[in-house]
């Protein structure tokens, strides 16, 4: 009996010696599958890496798995991948593993299919030489791309238990809840001082701040913005607020019929109030964008302020055959009714789309507001929509071809609107071709203006990211600006 006591009691005290953090997200998510599933939960989880990483500081591309690579003539590709390194479960990842890996990506894939322009991989030890179906001089950016993670593809079940390389392996995975995560002794990078992470899920933001204030979890993504300052006066809660490379924008769907007139989505665009919505809705952690990009990136137009409200809507209106009938804005009769999506899991934007149902209704226009789960697979799927509030990654890769491909190019993965303009494809065409970056960010500028003058899409804001974690606990986390990397071999108690 004593004997098992003094066990029970090494147990116990060994147990809460145990160096654990939760961590819970606003997205939840059903799959693990790195390759396919749009959450990058696997890389945020420090589950998965890629090839290659973005230098958040520099803006520019920096080794990961990969130490170097050639290219020059932008077609064929040379890549060296770094020695020694191995899966969670002890299977190396050489050549052979990473070509089975990319080979899986473009087949489970077709967004990466079509980013990626993959026509051949060959593997020998630890160097790969892979070329694209066109001169593509940006394809190694591309690889920064989460779906690019590098997996081994036996295993047995990659949707719910892929085996990667990061500082941390998949322990159990309950989907839309959570997962657990347990520190990698085999790390490559340096093995990481916690023994484990809880990484959870919860679309509420109210929820999520209520789970950092009683002290259930310790870092918290996107808390209610509403609770900022509240949190603040906590003297145990560190917020950090950082401006990423995202953008709140209103999708348009150029198949619909009232949509498919320039001057209906200019009057959309001027019924968009972005000061007060960054003043009311975000509480000023925001920024107003009339653009894709941020205005500190090179590659980002500077705009004239466009004219707004509603006597400019009414404007574009009447130019497009429109005028308001007993109240009712209508054309040869018929009223002027716009569907417009939205989604819970940012809560900012159901609070968008409420301020613009009331502001078009002030001039006849009835917009009904309709909430879907996952938007992007809601999007692809069904034409039945007008309008959606939506957020994006626009410069993940520090370069404007990810977005301007994925969202306006016919190929593109994102491209909602139903986009397929020659002269837009012509320019982003060129771009995907060019590799001089002076060159480059004039087509990216150009690119952008054309879809500012068009209208394809309207931009609101630039949300800032808010995180929220208890500082007399968590030690060394950083918010970055591309979302991407988040449960790190860095990150410590203290």
């Amino acid at each position: 009996m004593v004997l098992t006591a003094c066990n029970s009691a090494e147990q116990t005290e060994g147990e809460e010696k145990e160096k654990h953090i939760h961590f819970l997200y606003n997205f939840a998510t059903n799959s693990l599958d790195p390759n396919v599933d749009s959450s990058y939960v696997p890389i945020r989880a420090g589950i998965t890496e890629t090839l290659v990483k973005l230098d958040e500081e520099n803006l520019t591309i920096a080794p990961w798995l990969a130490e170097s690579w050639e290219g020059d003539d932008g077609t064929n590709w040379t890549i060296h991948l770094r020695e020694g390194i191995t899966f969670h479960n002890g299977n190396p990842m050489d050549g052979q593993a990473v070509k089975a890996s990319l080979e899986r990506t473009i087949e489970e894939s077709v967004a990466m299919k079509n980013a990626l322009k993959i026509d051949t991989i060959e593997a020998e030890g630890n160097t790969l030489n892979i070329t694209t179906t066109e001169p593509f001089p940006e394809f190694i950016s591309e690889l920064v791309n989460p779906n690019v993670s590098i997996i081994d593809v036996t295993a047995e079940d990659i949707i719910n238990h892929p085996i990667g390389t990061g500082p941390f392996a998949l322990e159990s995975f309950s989907p839309g809840s959570k997962l657990e995560v347990v520190r990698f002794d085999d790390y490559w990078d340096g093995v990481s001082p916690l023994d484990r992470v809880t990484f959870s899920f919860n679309e509420d933001p109210n929820a999520r701040t209520m789970a950092l204030q009683s002290g259930e979890v310790d870092i918290v993504y996107r808390p209610e913005t509403e609770s900022i300052e509240e949190l603040k006066s906590q003297g145990n809660i560190q917020v950090d607020s950082t401006a990423t490379f995202r953008v709140h924008q209103m999708t348009m769907n150029m198949q619909r019929e009232s949509l498919s007139d320039v001057n209906v989505r200019r009057a959309v665009d001027a019924l968009i109030n972005r000061q007060e919505i960054v003043d009311n809705i975000l509480l000023g952690h925001a920024e107003v964008a009339y653009g894709p990009f941020l205005p500190s990136l090179p590659f980002a137009p500077g705009y004239e302020e466009p004219e707004t409200g509603s006597e400019a809507a009414l404007a574009y209106l009447k130019e497009a055959g429109y005028e308001r009938v007993d109240g009712v804005m209508q054309k040869d009769g018929k009223p002027l009714t716009l569907t417009l999506l939205t989604y819970p899991a940012r809560p900012d934007l159901p609070l968008i789309a409420q301020v613009f149902q009331s502001d078009a209704k002030e001039i006849g226009i009835d917009v009904e507001i309709r909430q879907i789960d996952i938007p992007e697979e809601y999007m692809a799927a069904n034409r039945d929509w007008d309008l959606a509030t939506y957020s994006n990654l626009t410069a993940p890769r520090g370069d404007a071809g990810y977005y301007l491909n994925a969202t306006y190019h016919p190929t593109g993965a994102l491209n909602f609107s139903g986009a397929e303009v020659p002269e837009l494809t012509a320019i982003i065409d060129e771009l995907n071709q060019t590799v001089d970056q002076d060159k480059r960010s004039e087509l990216a500028e150009q690119a952008a203006d054309y879809v500012f003058e068009n209208k394809i899409n309207s931009f609101v804001l630039h949300p800032s990211t808010i995180v929220a974690y208890n500082k007399d606990k968590v030690e060394n986390w950083v918010t970055t600006k591309s979302e991407y990397y988040m449960i790190t071999n860095k990150l410590d108690v203290k």
